[in-house]
């Protein structure tokens, strides 16, 4: 039964995380369309957001501070990798539309399976089968647009994808041994530090006092849910299940972007997304194995010290 949960619970997790992230890149565009800097916007909302999960922490659960020092290094690595794929991320939104963008911000699956196989992690059948089903539906997305996408703008993206791939397998690998709050407090300080001195280095700069500041708070909001959730699923799915549900987060996109900016998208392209949610229904049949300890692979210099599981304190908690 406890496993069944886990799973619901992974599921649960995973799907908000990409209702909330799905949201992201329509804010961020309005933002960048009313005068922030690609900089600013995603120094605002990684700041506002790692000060409210730092207040929440303070206040109702200090017992989340506490971290292994090898975890802390894996946390701290994560947000900076996640930190400046960031920084490309906001920095191709600002040349390309926020669908077309985030079409090609969903290859990120593709990178994480990658990542896995160089972390020496397996990977079952029908997972390689709903990759495979999802990539004619991403490049249908990409490729039968009614207009060309900026090629600058579109290798951008594509390595934001690639880190944010990484930082997941990275903190894939902490998460065994440690609390998906603690994760992700430590994630996204060191996140927050990396985007915030990017800022004062290379962009200073904000808009006018005229310029409305709500995109921004609402993408602070929902990157601090969201981050809590996503970590949720994958400690109870793992980095790539998680990441496959996280395409869910393409359509919402899609979708608002329709909605909201007047982005439209051709009949192809819809096919594309056909395709796409096609992969995410599988999930239902899919198997998988919560994240556990190993010895090998390009981050088993994360495993913590081999210490009695009942010395960590929060080994007694569901």
């Amino acid at each position: 039964m406890t496993g069944k949960l886990g799973r619901f619970n992974g599921i649960s997790a995973a799907l908000g995380s990409a209702l909330f992230l799905g949201v992201v890149p329509i804010f961020g565009k309005q933002a960048i369309l009313g005068g922030f800097t690609p900089f600013a916007v995603v120094a605002l909302r990684t700041g506002i957001a790692s000060g409210l999960l730092l207040i929440l922490m303070l206040i109702f659960q200090r017992k989340y501070f506490y971290i292994y020092p090898v975890g802390l290094a894996g946390c701290l690595l994560a947000g900076i990798v996640n930190g400046i794929g960031s920084i490309f991320y906001y920095s191709a939104l600002s040349r390309i539309d926020a669908s077309i963008g985030h079409l090609l911000y969903s290859f990120y699956p593709l990178f994480v399976a990658f990542w896995l196989l160089l972390d020496r992690y397996p990977i079952s059948r029908l997972t390689v089968f709903r990759l495979m089903l999802s990539f004619p539906g991403m490049f249908l997305l990409i490729s039968a647009g009614h207009s060309t996408v900026d090629l600058v703008g579109a290798g951008f993206m594509l390595l934001s994808a690639g880190l944010y791939a990484l930082h997941v397998i990275i903190n894939q690998r902490v998460l065994y041994e440690v609390p998906a709050p603690t994760v992700t407090f430590y994630t996204l300080i060191s996140m927050a530090v990396t985007v915030v001195i990017a800022f004062f280095l290379f962009h200073p700069q904000l808009p006018t006092t005229e310029t409305s500041w709500w995109p921004v708070l609402g993408m602070a909001i929902i990157t601090f849910l969201s981050r809590l959730t996503l970590f949720l699923g994958i400690k109870h799915l793992g980095g790539l299940q998680t990441a496959l549900l996280g395409l869910s987060e393409l359509l919402i996109t899609v979708m608002l972007a329709w909605l909201w900016l007047g982005e439209t998208l051709s009949p192809l392209q819809w096919v594309g997304a056909a395709f796409v949610f096609a992969s995410l229904l599988l999930v239902g049949f899919d198997r998988f194995t919560p994240e556990k300890r190993r010895g090998a692979g390009i981050l088993a210099w994360l495993n913590p010290p081999n210490i009695p599981t009942s010395d960590l304190p929060w080994q007694s908690q569901p």
